[in-house]
């Protein structure tokens, strides 16, 4: 859950039953478009993420608990940083959810370039841009729409994984232990069949390749051929 840490050991946490945690780093946790939290420790063997609401006072909020929930507020503006549920005997703040601020929502500014980042389905600022200069889309400001920060929500969506090392030897013993698929299309041209779709498949073993070409993104139920031996 941290955007930003720093690992040192910062001695120990003690708990309710006297017993300690190790005191692992330091860091930052919420959500980087709207709100974050500083100073927050990571305790090793600790199974649930805390808030200390002494802190929080001392740090210049305030914290209001009814019987549904909880409305962390700061001293200076009023502006409401955080809403949690009540969920048994216990209050949740979901710091990465920014729905789950809901009184937020009825204070921030019809002018928040965010705020219709996030309305219009994290749509690019570019894009936000010819949409106001266009007059595509009725009440949305006339402002100019600055990427000026880093949408946590965009970047897990355009994550992409390191390509895996290549091996130079077989880890199977047998043949159709381990396949290697692979389904692609639309191509922009068709097969002999009149098919837009690829599904292919390697054995490991073998290293025998099958190619099938599909109509759709449907895989058959049994896509594979009898096996030569």
């Amino acid at each position: 859950m941290f955007i930003d840490f720093t690992r040192k050991e910062r001695g120990f946490v003690s708990y309710g039953d006297n017993n300690q945690g190790k005191i692992l780093g330091m860091g930052v946790v919420g959500n980087p478009s709207t709100t974050t939290i500083k100073d927050v420790m990571l305790v090793d063997g600790l199974k649930h993420n805390l808030l200390s609401i002494s802190q929080f006072c001392d740090n210049g909020f305030t914290i209001t608990f009814n019987t549904q929930c909880c409305i962390i507020q700061h001293n200076d503006d009023k502006n409401v940083m955080f809403k949690g549920l009540r969920v048994d005997t216990v209050y949740v703040l979901e710091l990465d959810d920014v729905s789950s601020s809901g009184a937020k929502c009825l204070i921030a500014k019809n002018e928040d370039s965010w705020l219709w980042h996030r309305h219009l389905s994290h749509v690019h600022f570019d894009l936000l841009n010819k949409i106001e200069s266009k007059d595509l889309v009725d009440g949305l400001p006339k402002i100019k729409f600055e990427n000026d920060k880093l949408c946590d929500a965009c970047q897990k969506e355009n994550q992409t994984r390191v390509s895996f090392k290549p091996k130079n030897i077989v880890s199977t013993s047998k043949p159709l232990e381990i396949h290697h698929l692979d389904l692609f299309g639309p191509s922009r041209t068709r097969s002999l069949g009149g098919n837009y779709y690829g599904f292919v498949i390697v054995d490991d073993f073998f290293r025998f390749t099958w190619t099938l070409f599909l109509s759709s993104k449907v895989i058959p139920l049994n896509p594979l051929p009898n096996f030569p031996m």
